[in-house]
C-alpha cells in the first residue's frame, strides 16, 4: 500500500498539473489533458483506449485487469471546468498554485481533485505491482460533463455501454463534511434528484403600450404564479434517502415528515436548508419573456421552471405538485425537460468500506446517505446499468461543505492539501478491498 505522504504528494503534484490544462467548456479542449493522463497510465501498465463523441474531445477508458473474473470498480470523473474570469480570482486560475496550504485553480473542487486523487492512488497501486485478485479496476476520465455530458458520460453509456460497464463507480456528488452537535458527518452521495423542467405560457392581446386598456397583458398573468412559487418551499414528502440522512444525525422520525425536518432546522438551519430540497418537488422561476418590443403590450408570455423531483417519482406526481403551487387554470403547462430521478441501494459492501474508512481517518465520524438535488454523470450508470452501484464519495475533512460549496463554479477554487492526501488514501485503499 503506498505510504501516506507519498500519496498526497503526488495527488497534488498530478492536480496542479491537471489546473494547468485549460479545459473551460466550451469548448472543452480536454485533448491535451487527456493525452497526459493516459501516457502516465499506459506507463504504469494500464490499458487505455480513447473514445471519442467528436474530435478533439476524447474520454478516456484505462484499465487494470486480475487474473480470473470478478467485479468491475470504476473510478470517474470529468477533466472539463466551467468558465474563470482572471480579473476576479486573487491568483492565475490556471496556474495550480499552492498558497496557505491549498492548491488553487479552476477545477481544484470540481473536480479536477477527484481525478487527481482517483489517478494518483491507482498509478501508485500499479507501480507498487498490485494487480487485482479477480476483476477489474477501471478508470473513465470524461469530456463534456458540464454542459451536460452528451459527448462524455451519456454519449459512452449509450453507444459504447460494453467499454464502460461497471458494477461499482464511485463519482463526484459526495464526500463533504460538516459539523452537526460536535459530530462530523460526511455525505454519501447514493440518489440524484430528477429534472422536469417546465414552461408555463399566459395569453392575452396585443395592443399598444400607451393605451393600457387597449389590450389584456399576459406578462401580468404571471404575477400570481411568480408570487406562488416565491417562497421555494417543496411540499414536505419523506422518502428513503433523505429518512436515512436524518436517522444517521439522530434526528427521530415516527412518520411527520414535518415534524422531523423542523427538529432539524431548529438544531442545524444551514444543513436543513441543505436537506429541504431532497424532501420533495421544487419549482424554481428562472426566466420570462413576453413582448419583443417596449412598447407593445404582449399578447403571449412564457416562464421557465427548473423543477427537481425526488428519485422514484415521475410526470405525473410533479404535475400534481405544480398544481397544488399554482392552481389548475389560467395558464397552459408544457413540460420542456423530464428525466427521471436516480438512486443506488444504501446499504451495500461498497457502503460498509466507505463507512469503515471514515471511521479510522475520522473516529467518531458518520456517513449519511444524501440525496443530490442536482445530478451527476452517475445518472447515465445508473440508467444504462440498472445493477450497478454507484456512489459520490470524494472525502474532505479540512475544508467543509460550507466553505467549499460557495468557490465551487466561483472565484479562487481552492482545495486543502491534507484533503488531498485524504482522498488519496480512500481510493489506493478501495480498489485492493473490492477486488483483491
Amino acid at each position: 500500500m503506498p505510504e501516506r505522504e507519498q500519496l498526497e504528494r503526488r495527488t497534488t503534484e498530478l492536480l496542479q498539473r491537471l489546473i494547468q490544462f485549460n479545459t473551460v467548456n466550451p469548448p472543452g479542449d480536454e485533448q491535451g489533458c487527456q493525452e497526459w493522463l493516459r501516457r502516465l497510465l499506459e506507463d504504469a501498465g494500464f490499458e487505455c483506449e480513447f473514445l471519442c463523441a467528436v474530435e478533439g474531445r476524447p474520454n478516456l477508458i484505462a484499465r487494470l485487469s486480475g487474473s480470473s473474473d470478478g467485479p468491475t470498480l470504476g473510478y470517474m470523473g470529468h477533466v472539463d471546468t466551467v468558465l474563470a474570469d482572471p480579473d476576479d480570482w486573487t491568483v492565475d486560475p490556471w496556474s495550480g498554485e499552492i498558497r496557505d496550504g491549498c492548491v488553487w485553480g479552476r477545477g481544484a473542487l470540481d473536480m479536477k481533485s477527484q481525478v487527481a486523487a482517483e489517478a494518483a492512488a491507482a498509478l501508485l497501486l500499479a507501480e507498487e505491482g498490485w494487480r487485482p485478485e479477480s476483476g477489474e479496476l477501471k478508470l473513465i476520465f470524461t469530456a463534456d460533463e458540464e454542459a451536460g455530458g452528451s459527448k462524455g458520460a451519456a454519449w459512452l453509456c449509450n453507444e459504447h455501454p460494453e467499454k464502460v460497464r461497471c458494477d461499482y463507480i464511485i463519482n463526484e456528488g459526495g464526500g463533504d463534511s460538516v459539523e452537526f452537535e460536535g459530530q462530523k458527518v460526511y455525505f454519501g452521495g447514493v440518489a440524484e434528484k430528477g429534472v422536469f423542467r417546465f414552461s408555463i405560457l399566459t395569453h392575452g392581446k396585443a395592443g399598444h403600450a400607451s393605451i393600457p386598456r387597449i389590450g389584456d397583458n399576459a406578462l401580468t398573468k404571471m404575477a400570481p404564479i411568480l408570487e406562488a412559487l416565491r417562497g421555494g418551499r417543496p411540499i414536505l414528502e419523506m422518502s428513503e434517502e433523505p429518512e436515512a440522512f436524518m436517522r444517521a444525525l439522530g434526528i427521530e422520525f415516527d412518520g411527520d415528515v414535518k415534524a422531523a425536518f423542523e427538529d432539524l432546522e431548529r438544531r442545524n438551519p444551514a444543513i436543513a436548508l441543505l436537506v429541504e430540497p431532497t424532501l420533495g418537488v421544487t419549482m424554481t422561476p428562472t426566466m420570462i419573456e413576453a413582448s419583443h418590443k417596449v412598447n407593445v403590450i404582449p399578447a403571449r408570455a412564457r416562464l421557465r421552471v427548473d423543477c427537481r423531483v425526488p428519485p422514484g417519482r415521475g410526470a405525473d406526481h410533479a404535475l400534481a405538485r405544480i398544481r397544488e403551487a399554482i392552481g389548475e387554470d389560467g395558464y397552459e403547462l408544457e413540460f420542456d425537460e423530464m428525466v427521471e430521478g436516480s438512486r443506488s441501494p444504501i446499504e451495500t459492501e461498497l457502503m460498509q468500506h466507505i463507512r469503515d474508512f471514515v471511521e479510522r481517518e475520522d473516529p467518531g465520524a458518520v456517513v449519511a446517505p444524501t440525496v443530490l438535488p442536482g445530478f451527476t454523470d452517475s445518472r447515465s450508470f445508473r440508467d444504462t446499468f440498472p445493477d450497478c452501484i454507484a456512489y459520490g464519495f470524494m472525502p474532505r475533512k479540512e475544508m467543509d461543505l460550507f466553505e467549499a460549496a460557495p468557490l465551487i463554479h466561483g472565484a479562487d477554487e481552492r482545495i486543502p492539501v491534507c484533503d488531498l492526501g485524504l482522498a488519496g488514501r480512500f481510493f489506493a485503499e478501495l480498489a485492493p478491498k473490492v477486488l483483491g
